[in-house]
């Protein structure tokens, strides 16, 4: 659990500097901070998809997941747990929801976090979420200076969700070794941080928390897929 808590803090002191900077930062300022991160997650987005072996897995992943997640309710519950959220921490309603469903997809949905957390607790090294925790700090620090105090929230976010994947660990290990599993998810979650920077650039909305469940469908898709061929 140590590099989960390592990037729970720094995420967590990268927003505060953020908005500590964000007070002194002119709206005209703000906007373009806003349309560079933009731009930024739509590039990281992009390079994970291309990493997919196979676009036809991810994109009946995608699908599923999505299907998935309206089923469940994933945005529905997110932006009520944000909701919740921004009457401890204040702040604009729709400024400080899109803090809170940005960040906490774009940091919890890339392959470092998987394969960070089975590294955390299967062998008690935090090496790559060490590194992780580097680059999240950073982005934190503009995510907060732009978008508010909702960033502050995805801290409490990463120390659950990848508490419980550190936990979890031993049941998991297959997955580490596994290279078309990791790829196909990781292509999936580039499909959902190409709609995140959309949604930072005005250009398209979508609830891209519905899509979550992605991440576990791409790997049930790739077991699937072997399963027809195996029968084949």
């Amino acid at each position: 659990m140590r590099g989960t808590f390592l990037n729970t803090a720094t995420v967590a002191g990268g927003a505060l500097v953020g908005l500590a900077i964000g007070r002194r930062v002119p709206p005209a300022y703000e906007a373009i901070v806003l349309g560079a991160t933009g731009l930024v997650v739509i590039g990281m987005g992009l390079k994970m998809f291309l990493q997919a072996r196979d676009v036809v897995v991810v994109a009946v992943a995608v699908a599923v997941g999505g299907i998935l997640g309206v089923a469940l309710g994933f945005d529905t519950g997110l932006h009520a747990f944000s909701e919740w959220a921004r009457g401890l921490f204040g702040g604009e309603a729709g400024r400080f929801n899109e803090a809170v469903i940005t960040t906490s997809v774009l940091y919890c949905v890339g392959p470092m976090t998987l394969l960070g957390c089975l590294q955390d607790g299967l062998e008690g090294k935090i090496e790559l979420l060490a590194i992780k925790s580097t680059m999240d700090g950073i982005t934190a620090v503009f995510f907060a200076a732009a978008l508010g105090p909702g960033v502050l929230v995805t801290a409490a976010v990463i120390l659950v969700f990848q508490g419980a994947l550190t936990l979890m660990a031993r049941r998991l290990r297959g997955l580490a070794s596994d290279e078309a599993l990791i790829s196909e998810m990781t292509g999936a979650g580039g499909v959902m941080l190409m709609a995140l920077g959309l949604g930072l650039l005005d250009l398209k909305k979508l609830p891209v928390a519905n899509f979550l469940p992605a991440i576990a469908a791409a790997p049930a898709c790739v077991w699937l897929q072997r399963r027809f061929k195996h029968v084949g």
